[in-house]
């Protein structure tokens, strides 16, 4: 009996490195096929038609894919159309992507909605808010990034190393210092090849995109 059990562990714990070895390869790919999609990310273009006019403009998601990853899904998923530009400064910025101005009643508490999620910054020192047109993360302190973004009016350097850039208007920053709080987007759209960029990130997203159902922003029949 002894003999038995001991052949018996020994093929039992054959088996069990075979399965760690096999679950390990399998990781591996996975990490592979995650690190080759993200060399393959290029940079896209989006166009955003609001009740004033329309803006289009670049996603930096060669430098900033986290960023642009939730950027891209949350235009896929619709989550921007119909909202309300809630705070507007002149020679400032125009800030937008809170999903509470959707919802009637809610005014008093315009700009603290979101996803229901964060994420981390991405800083890089090459994109600053130098010019106006800067498309940039909204946030209530550092890693608190959701889905509130804002586009500028004229440089603001002071929110370097504050608020992500990601982005930069190339048509419409008329249009851009024409709205007004109360303005909306009407709809969003990405342009370029966001499969690499979905691909690198298809766990985050996945993740993001149950909350965003979990929340009531994803209906069962959009994309996922």
């Amino acid at each position: 009996m002894a003999g038995q059990l001991g052949i018996g562990t020994v093929v039992l714990c054959a088996a069990i490195t075979g399965c760690a070895i096999g679950q390990k390869q399998t990781s591996d790919q996975a990490g592979d096929s995650a690190t080759g999609a993200k060399s393959e990310i290029k940079d896209l273009k989006f166009s955003i038609k609001t009740t004033k006019g329309d803006i289009e403009g670049t996603i930096f998601a060669s430098k900033t894919p986290v960023t642009a990853a939730n950027f891209c899904n949350l235009v896929s998923q619709k989550y921007y159309d119909g909202i309300i530009f809630h705070r507007v400064i002149a020679d400032f910025m125009i800030q937008v992507g809170d999903p509470l101005t959707k919802k009637p009643g809610t005014e008093p508490a315009w700009g603290t909605g979101g996803p229901g999620y964060r994420f981390e910054d991405e800083f890089r020192r090459e994109l600053r808010h130098s010019k106006p047109g800067i498309l940039s993360m909204a946030n209530a302190g550092a890693g608190t990034n959701g889905s509130q973004i804002f586009i500028t009016h004229v440089p603001t350097p002071h929110l370097d190393g504050k608020h992500t850039v990601f982005g930069a208007v190339t048509k419409g920053q008329d249009i851009v210092n024409k709205i007004q709080k109360g303005d909306k987007i009407v709809s969003a759209k990405i342009e370029g090849d966001t499969g690499p960029l979905f691909k690198a990130y298809a766990d985050r997203i996945a993740e993001w995109n149950k909350t965003l159902k979990k929340g009531g922003y994803i209906s069962d029949g959009k994309k996922e």
